[in-house]
C-alpha cells in the first residue's frame, strides 16, 4: 500500500470507529430508556369507574406530601412495634380483593411510584349487621374504623429510628418480591431513601405538637381538621400559641348530596359556605398543596358527590312508630336540621348550643388571614371563610351513618344524644362498625372483638365533652323511641 493511500485507509477506520461508538451509545440510551422511563414519567393511576376514582385516583397528595410507594409499602415490616396490630389494616384503613393500597391512598408516578391520600381516607367506612357478618363498604359515610391520627403519628415518628436505613428497606423490599434493576437500587440507596428521610423528619419536626395536646389520640373516625394545616401550610410556631387552641379534634363527616348544601354555612363550626372552596381546603388538608393540585380529579369526585343521595337505612322500619315519631322530629328537629328549614345551614352560637367548644377555638382569625391568601392570582382565591360564633345546624340526611354525635363524636348513638349530658354514656368504644340498630349507632359497649381491640373515649377529657344539644331531651322515653325511629328514614 503506498503512503497515498495511507490518509483514506485512517479516515475509513476513523468513520468506523465513529459508527461503532455511536451504535453503543445508542443501544445504552435504548435501555437507559426502556429502565428510567417508567422512572421519569409523572402521571396518576386513573380509573374509569368514578367509585374505584373517589377510593384510590389521585387529588394531588402525592408529589410533597406522599411518600415513595415501596417504602411505604414496607414501613409495616419494618416497624411493626409502632403499629397496634398487623399492617395498616390494624389502623382502621379498608383493604379490598385485588388492591395493593387501602382506600383513601392514590398512586402517581413522579419519578418513582408515590403514595397519598385522597377524599375517601376519611370518608368510607364499613358496616356489618353482626358481629359475624362481612363488613360493606359504604363510601361518601364517614370513616367510622380509620385512626387518621394514627397514621400521622406512625410517619412522623419511623424517620427518626435508626431502622429507617437504606440496607433494611431495600432488603424488606427484596423480601416482599420486587425485583429491582441495579439502577433502581441506586436511585432508592442514594436518593429516594435519603431525601425521604428527610422528608419525613422535617414533616414530624412540623408536627410534634401532636404529641403533647390534651386529648391528642384521637382514635377512630376523628382528625384535628385546622391544627396541622397551620403547621404544615403556614408555619405557624406551634409551641407558641394557647394550648387550648390545639385542642381541635372533630369528627369525619358524611359528603353526600352536596347540591343542597350551596350556600349553607358548612364545616363543623359554619366558617364557609363555597362547596367548592371547601372541597379545595379539604384537599389541602389531605396533603395537595396550591401547586400540586389535581384540579380534574377533585372536580370529577365534586361532580358526583353533587347529587349523589345518601344511602337509605337497610333495615326493618317500624312504620307505625316512625309515623308517631314524624310530628315529633317536624316539631322539634327540622328548623334546625331538614333541607328548607328556617334555621339549617346556619350557625347557632355556643353560648346556646352549649357543646364542647373547642373545634370550634382551634379556628382562628390568624388562621383566617392565611387561608384567605391561598390561590392568590387565580379565581380559586380562597374568599369565603369566616370565623363564627358557633356551630352549624347540619342537615340529617342519611343520619344513621353518621354517628357517633355532635361535631366531636362524643355520644355513640342517636337515643343517647335524647338524654341529657348527665345520662349520656360517661365512656363508650369507637372503632367498631357492627350496626346498633335498636338505638341507632354503632355498637359502643365491646371494648374488643376477635381481631380488633377498640378505642376508648373519655367524655370527661376537653375536646371530648357530651355537653350541650338539650333539643328533645324533655321528651318522654316513648317520644324518644318513636322519633329515633324516624330518623331511620331520613
Amino acid at each position: 500500500m503506498s503512503k497515498s493511500e495511507n490518509p483514506t485507509l485512517l479516515k475509513g477506520a476513523l468513520k468506523s470507529l465513529k459508527r461503532f461508538w455511536l451504535l453503543i451509545i445508542g443501544v445504552v440510551l435504548v435501555i437507559t430508556l426502556v429502565i428510567a422511563w417508567p422512572l421519569i414519567s409523572n402521571s396518576p393511576v386513573r380509573y374509569a369507574d368514578i367509585n374505584d376514582h373517589f377510593k384510590y385516583g389521585s387529588i394531588g397528595s402525592e408529589p410533597v406530601n406522599g411518600m415513595p410507594y415501596w417504602i411505604w409499602k414496607v414501613l409495616p415490616a419494618i416497624f411493626p412495634d409502632k403499629l397496634p396490630g398487623e399492617g395498616y389494616a390494624s389502623l382502621g384503613f379498608i383493604y379490598e380483593p385485588g388492591q395493593d393500597r387501602p382506600i383513601g391512598f392514590s398512586k402517581r408516578r413522579m419519578f418513582v411510584d408515590r403514595v397519598g391520600l385522597n377524599c375517601a381516607v376519611c370518608h368510607a367506612g364499613t358496616v356489618r349487621d353482626t358481629r359475624d357478618s362481612t363488613p360493606r363498604v359504604i363510601t361518601t359515610m364517614p370513616s367510622n374504623t380509620v385512626d387518621l391520627s394514627g397514621y400521622i403519628k406512625l410517619i412522623s415518628e419511623v424517620a427518626f429510628d435508626p431502622r429507617f436505613n437504606a440496607n433494611r428497606i431495600l432488603a424488606e423490599i427484596a423480601a416482599q418480591g420486587e425485583k429491582f434493576n441495579p439502577i433502581q437500587k441506586l436511585i432508592y440507596r442514594y436518593l429516594v431513601i435519603p431525601q425521604t428521610r428527610d422528608a419525613l423528619i422535617a414533616q414530624g419536626s412540623l408536627l410534634a405538637f401532636l404529641n403533647n395536646q390534651t386529648a391528642a389520640d384521637r382514635g377512630p373516625g376523628r382528625v384535628d381538621t385546622f391544627n396541622p394545616y397551620k403547621s404544615l401550610q403556614f408555619r405557624f410556631p406551634m409551641d407558641q400559641l394557647d394550648p387550648d387552641e390545639l385542642i381541635g379534634g372533630a369528627d369525619f363527616p358524611s359528603i353526600w348530596n352536596q347540591k343542597p348544601r350551596e350556600g349553607l354555612q358548612l364545616h363543623w363550626d359554619g366558617d364557609n359556605d363555597s362547596v367548592d372552596e371547601r372541597n379545595l381546603s379539604a384537599a389541602l388538608g389531605a396533603g395537595v398543596t396550591p401547586t400540586t393540585v389535581d384540579l380534574d380529579g377533585i372536580q370529577r369526585v365534586a361532580d358526583w358527590l353533587w347529587e349523589l343521595p345518601a344511602p337509605p337505612y337497610p333495615y326493618e322500619i317500624n312504620q307505625n312508630l316512625a309515623a308517631v315519631g314524624k310530628p315529633i322530629y317536624e316539631n322539634n328537629c327540622a328548623s334546625c336540621h331538614a333541607f328548607g328549614g328556617s334555621k339549617v345551614g346556619k350557625v347557632t352560637p355556643i353560648e346556646e348550643i352549649g357543646t364542647d367548644r373547642y373545634r370550634l377555638d382551634s379556628y382562628t382569625y390568624e388562621l383566617l388571614s392565611n387561608q384567605n391568601t391561598l390561590f392568590v392570582g387565580t379565581p380559586r382565591r380562597f374568599k369565603h371563610f369566616r370565623k363564627t360564633n358557633g356551630y352549624a345546624n347540619v342537615p340529617l340526611d342519611g343520619v344513621w351513618l353518621r354517628a357517633p354525635y355532635l361535631h366531636n363524636g362524643s355520644v355513640p348513638t342517636l337515643r343517647d344524644l335524647l338524654e341529657t349530658p348527665e345520662n349520656r354514656p360517661k365512656e363508650f368504644y369507637r372503632g367498631d362498625d357492627v350496626f346498633d340498630q335498636e338505638k341507632v349507632g354503632f355498637v359502643s359497649d365491646v371494648a374488643e372483638d376477635n381481631t380488633n381491640t377498640f378505642f376508648k373515649i373519655d367524655t370527661t377529657i376537653t375536646g371530648n365533652f357530651n355537653s350541650g344539644h338539650l333539643y328533645g331531651t324533655d321528651l318522654s322515653p316513648e317520644a324518644k323511641d318513636a322519633l329515633v325511629e324516624y330518623m331511620k328514614t331520613l
